[in-house]
């Protein structure tokens, strides 16, 4: 491989103690682990107002969209970890996705998202550990050419799934998040090469 494969990993929520910032700091380290070169991304360090054209014909771009878009088109895929908000994403992740998503001059359209690849996950303490919001997000994604792998996984009944040192205590499960990870790593190596 010519290039080391970069991959961001990120959470759509902006809770401190997030069980989907945990959840995906598992994928993370799976993807490591099989040699990605992966930045844990924590959106509340990045605040953007909601989308709005009229603000972005005014002003532009806001600083933050700017790092985080610079961050997204150097990357090569993405471990996204989505809470679920009433059965869909979170406004954070969606707000998010639609600021990066606006072309600048001369760069080509959706350039942070086209040919990008991502694994989805979701935790939370409902019975369906988040899946309702996954099918939005992998919709979404696909949208704006991203190719969403099939393999996800929804952790349900968040707060007794994880271990103090961050770690699912269900090892199987463990072992399947960080074998997403991995996934996502060897998928965007193979469309490097």
């Amino acid at each position: 491989m010519s290039q080391t494969t970069r991959l961001l990993a990120f959470a759509g929520s902006s809770r401190k103690d997030s069980f989907n910032k945990i959840l995906v700091k598992v994928a993370a380290s799976g993807a490591r682990a099989a040699g990605a070169d992966v930045t844990f991304l924590d959106l509340k360090d990045y605040p953007l107002p909601i989308f709005d054209e009229d603000l972005e014909k005014a002003q532009g771009l806001p600083e933050n969209a700017k790092k985080l878009k610079k961050m997204f088109i150097e990357s090569h895929g993405f471990l996204i970890a989505s809470p679920e908000y009433n059965s869909s994403i979170s406004g954070l992740l969606k707000n998010t996705i639609d600021w990066l998503s606006r072309p600048n001059e001369g760069e080509a359209s959706l350039a942070a998202f086209q040919g990008k690849v991502a694994a989805l996950l979701s935790a939370s303490p409902g019975a369906l550990g988040g899946l309702r919001g996954l099918v939005h997000l992998r919709s979404i994604l696909g949208n704006i050419g991203v190719i969403v792998l099939p393999e996800q996984i929804a952790v349900s009944k968040a707060q007794e799934a994880f271990a103090g040192d961050g770690r699912l205590i269900d090892s199987k499960r463990h072992g399947i998040v960080e074998e997403i990870g991995k996934k996502v790593f060897v998928t965007a190596s193979k469309l490097l090469a």
